[in-house]
């Protein structure tokens, strides 16, 4: 499920959701909604390629991935996964909710 978002002013940030409704992914701040759409409208085509997922994990040892563009701009980031293993299922679930959206989203 796809959530938009307008910020203070004229930013807007979108998440996508699991089916049971779990934050897969934050974006980050969009400062047109032209831009945004464009963004939306080009992730079926990114999470084709392995590339855009960047895995990390953070001080305390908890598992997270980013989502880039083509040109290797950060998209998104994840929520912190306890395990490696919860992380992967995490990119899976992403790519399925994606590949879930409208080929036109009314936004």
């Amino acid at each position: 499920m796809l959530k938009i978002k307008k910020e203070s002013g004229t930013s807007y940030t979108f998440s996508l959701q699991s089916e049971s409704g779990q934050t897969l992914l934050n974006s980050i701040p969009f400062s047109s909604r032209d831009e945004m759409d464009k963004t939306i409208a080009n992730l079926k085509v990114l999470i084709g390629q392995s590339s855009v997922f960047e895995r990390k994990t953070d001080y305390n040892g908890k598992f997270l991935f980013t989502l880039k563009n083509s040109e290797g701009k950060i998209l998104g980031n994840s929520m912190l996964y306890s395990s490696e293993a919860g992380m992967e299922n995490g990119i899976k679930n992403l790519k399925t909710s994606i590949s879930l959206l409208p080929d036109t989203i009314d936004l």
